[in-house]
């Protein structure tokens, strides 16, 4: 039983599902998103409020500014790419508060929240069920 609660704790430590980060956006916690994905694919859409660095590009410098006392969320496209996972590694080797947003921006969508960019969607008039 204790493996169990481990587990599910640990999960919970690591990732967020997009009905937990738009309650968090909403709510003015110190929660930013990251699209971890190249800038043409964060030009075209992204999560409103969003910050894009590139998981290939996150170093000291390129975070340098970044305020530690926040919590960062990484997303990419969803469950077909990595770069999110890539990216939470890369920003927990480098010291920072990190969580993986479960099913990236495509699930973000699938919940019904808006999106920014070239691209942008309206959010839908829906609750999540969460």
């Amino acid at each position: 039983m204790n493996t169990s609660i481990e587990h599910y704790q640990n999960k919970l430590a690591f990732e967020m599902d997009p009905s937990d980060l738009f309650s968090a956006l909403e709510a003015g916690e110190k929660v930013i998103a990251i699209d971890a994905r190249k800038a043409f694919g964060f030009e075209k859409e992204h999560i409103p409020g969003a910050i894009n660095l590139p998981h290939r590009e996150m170093n000291e410098q390129t975070t340098a500014k970044l305020d530690r006392s926040y919590i960062y969320v990484t997303y990419c496209d969803g469950i077909g790419c990595n770069a999110s996972t890539r990216g939470a590694l890369n920003m927990a080797r480098l010291g920072f508060d990190v969580r993986e947003l479960i099913g990236g921006i495509e699930w973000w969508k699938f919940d019904g929240y808006a999106t920014e960019g070239a691209q942008q969607k309206s959010g839908l008039q829906i609750e999540c069920a969460c």
